[in-house]
């Protein structure tokens, strides 16, 4: 057979297919909200009426996240206990062990702020939707990662304010008290994701039949959110205490972060026994952390002037992963499959 020429038309293709990998609409998206938020932050009455739409846009996200949730991929992943308990650990004791054990290069690299950012990163949940997608793609257990990943989540609106209590001396840090940060988080988040997941039998078809329409509203709930929470921070100097190096080095750590996570959930995962699905789940799983959750909370546990150093780790963690995972995921897929490798 004739092989097809690879001329510039296949190498323009596949530059995009590779430059899409690194940045998607959504992050190109959420650059430029930052850059607006720069250079044209919410004030006064915009910023109270920014506030009042955040609040609303964040309890309709979890709503449509309880929505989503089915109960019979709950069912059929929540016996897979030691799956679960292994991501568990990884997401809220692996990750918070490895920002105390920085600590001491973490601290003197990126100031007091930026890493109360990286702790804050470190006890968030993992992420839901590109969990199960990554899983999907790689062919891994998917109804475990469904359980696995809604658990976290779920999990993560008490333990994350606990988590972020015990590594931060939490009245120096910015960020409000431990019981007051549950309290909002349970009557902001948790209550509309109980409410959507209880109207799941009404919408829930809907609701899957629309899911690329609805990702639209997902994803505008999060920019909204990041908008508010970066007017703020710029009105109170946000880029003087964060400067360009900051950044570079904050994506470093972030990297190295990322790293350490994926290879222990994949070491651990073997030496445990799992089979090859489950550790993809694992991987996928217990090395993620949730922007959709992270953002939202982070208006209810910083406040101030610490709420952009706060989000900024997530962001540009949440970015890192999904360019790493998207090519895992792929090698993943390969497996057993002469004509996928080829």
């Amino acid at each position: 057979m004739e092989s097809l020429p690879l001329g510039p038309p296949f190498v323009h293709r596949n530059m995009i297919s590779r430059l899409r990998l690194v940045f998607d609409n959504f992050t190109l998206i959420l650059i430029a909200v930052v850059a607006a938020a720069t250079f044209i932050p919410a004030q006064g009455i915009g910023a109270v009426i920014f506030g009042w739409v955040t609040n609303l846009a964040i309890a309709l996200l979890f709503f449509m996240h309880g929505a989503k949730l089915s109960r019979q991929a709950i069912v059929a992943g929540a016996m897979h206990w030691r799956l679960h308990l292994l991501v568990f650990s990884c997401t809220f004791i692996l990750f918070p062990l490895l920002a105390l054990a920085l600590r001491p290069l973490l601290l003197p690299l990126l100031g007091d702020p930026l890493y109360l950012g990286v702790i804050y990163l470190c006890a968030l949940p993992g992420t839901v939707q590109s969990a199960i997608a990554f899983t999907s793609i790689a062919r891994g257990n998917v109804p475990a990662a469904v359980c696995s990943a809604s658990a976290s989540s779920l999990i993560g609106i008490a333990v994350t304010p606990l988590l972020v209590n015990l590594l931060t001396n939490i009245e120096a840090s910015g960020t409000v008290s431990t019981l007051d940060a549950i309290g909002r988080i349970s009557v902001q988040l948790l209550l509309p994701f109980v409410a959507g997941h209880l109207m799941r039998p009404w919408i829930g078809g809907w609701m899957d039949n629309n899911r690329r329409w609805l990702k639209n509203v997902d994803q505008g709930s999060i920019l909204l959110v990041v908008y508010t929470a970066f007017s703020a921070s710029v009105i109170d100097g946000l880029w003087k205490q964060v400067p360009p190096s900051a950044l570079l080095e904050l994506t470093a750590v972030c990297c190295v972060l990322l790293a350490i996570a994926l290879f222990v959930t994949a070491r651990l995962s073997r030496t445990l026994g799992f089979n090859v699905e489950d550790e993809i789940t694992i991987v996928f799983c217990g090395s993620k952390k949730s922007l959709a959750t992270g953002v939202p909370m982070a208006q209810i546990l910083f406040t101030g002037a610490a709420v952009g150093p706060a989000l900024l780790p997530v962001m540009i963690f949440h970015q890192i992963q999904l360019m790493v995972c998207a090519v895992m995921a792929q090698h993943y897929a390969r497996r057993n499959n002469p004509a996928m490798a080829a």
